[in-house]
């Protein structure tokens, strides 16, 4: 792989994610019966970090939960017979507003497989869709509610999203294939 182009280092990163937070409150007039669920694994600690930003702005702690999406993937084997649930499955989901949380979407099937972990638990009143990364190349009529940046790639590139809580430092880059 070769390194094409930083697209976003930390200082961006943390500006977008703070403008996404201000959009959140802004499209749902306020924070009124909102949960962030990130996808694991990036997901998760972005969806941390906006909700922490939203504390900031509004002074309202929001829940915040993970969602594993392995077992409700349509383009991966099985790994068993019966389901791992394991901390990142949601609960508590009934009649809420949710904010789905991702690093970046491509083909839409990530975001429908949570979807649907989520609709298992539960009847969210509603779901929307934040991703710090929209990169094109949809496959599923999925189309995220708050973007952090369109990047249009072909498919012989990759974006690659690190963040602290897991690579020790945060950029958004894009390679080569």
């Amino acid at each position: 792989m070769k390194l094409k182009a930083l697209i976003l280092d930390k200082k961006a990163m943390d500006r977008t994610l703070t403008r996404i937070s201000h959009e959140i409150i802004e499209k749902n007039k306020g924070t009124e019966g909102i949960m962030l669920i990130g996808i694991k694994r990036r997901g998760y600690p972005l969806a941390k970090r906006i909700a922490e930003n939203i504390y900031k702005i509004e002074g309202v702690r929001l829940d915040v939960k993970g969602v594993d999406i392995s077992f409700y993937r349509d383009d991966l084997s099985p790994l068993s017979e019966q389901p791992v649930v394991n901390e990142f499955n949601v609960t508590d989901v009934e009649n809420k507003k949710i904010i789905l949380v991702d690093d970046v979407i491509y083909t839409g099937r990530t975001a429908r497989a949570a979807m649907d972990a989520i609709i298992h638990s539960g009847r969210p009143r509603l779901i929307q869709l934040a991703v710090l990364i929209d990169r094109g190349h949809r496959e599923l009529p999925i189309r995220p509610d708050y973007v952090g940046k369109n990047i249009p790639t072909s498919r012989e590139e990759m974006i690659s999203v690190e963040i602290s809580e897991i690579d020790k430092k945060d950029s958004v880059k894009i390679y080569e294939l």
